[in-house]
């Protein structure tokens, strides 16, 4: 299982991207870069990553997210998320501290983020589920997450395909699954859900998603963006 994070706002501290974080600590993995508005806060709701990484706007835009709304939203958020500042300044510590935010970074080098990312492991354990149960007729299937290859939506019902070439199905909807399915199954298709894992190949002329074991999924432009963020952050083999 790996530990989801998301980055909200351009780093403008010196070091490392902290997006990048994945290339040094495989177990990480980065569920998408925001803009700093306040939109974010339904974005952080809905995905509900681990670990926030906030760089503070400082140019008065009032459509910013604040560390103070930041933490007002800890109030009806069903998972708290572990938050570490970026800001070359100390301007913002003592707002951070009074706000509950978890870590303060002025320099993103790889010992900072180890020791950052160190002290948030401790915080929060990972996780050690590794399998799904599906209930299937009158059966129930235990799948391990490394097993399925994508989730194909057919009406009030999900078809799970698997790398021995099996299909379960599930009486739960694709958008249920989007909600539990740990952060590298991704939707890419109001039909699909693919683990990326499996992703040999993109072919954005004819909108398609290659997987290993000759399965191919189409992905559409309303996911394109998410296509596109796979591919930016190297989370695929070249």
């Amino acid at each position: 299982m790996h530990y989801s994070f998301i980055v909200i706002g351009d780093q403008n501290v010196k070091g490392i991207a902290v997006e990048r974080i994945t290339e040094f600590f495989p177990h990480y993995f980065c569920a998408g870069i925001f803009p700093n508005d306040l939109a974010v806060l339904e974005t952080i709701a809905e995905v509900k990553p681990h670990l926030i990484f906030f760089n503070i706007n400082t140019d008065g835009n009032t459509e910013s997210l604040t560390i103070k709304m930041l933490g007002k939203s800890y109030e009806y958020l069903t998972v708290i998320p572990y938050v570490v500042i970026l800001c070359p300044t100390n301007d913002f510590a003592m707002e951070a501290i009074k706000n509950g935010i978890s870590d303060y970074l002025n320099n993103s080098n790889l010992h900072t983020l180890g020791e950052s990312l160190s002290k948030f492991e401790k915080r929060v354990p990972i996780p050690q589920q590794k399998s799904i149960c599906i209930k299937s007729y009158s059966d129930y299937h235990f799948l391990k997450y490394d097993d399925i290859v994508f989730l194909k939506a057919d009406n009030n019902t999900t078809d799970f395909k698997t790398t021995i070439g099996s299909k379960v199905t599930a009486y739960k909807t694709l958008k249920y699954f989007e909600s539990v399915l740990p952060p590298y199954f991704i939707r890419i298709h109001k039909s699909y859900i693919v683990n990326i894992h499996f992703i040999t190949r993109i072919q954005f002329s004819k909108s398609r998603c290659y997987l290993s074991l000759n399965e191919e999924l189409p992905f559409s432009n309303s996911y394109r963006g998410t296509i596109e963020q796979i591919l930016h952050l190297n989370l695929i083999g070249s």
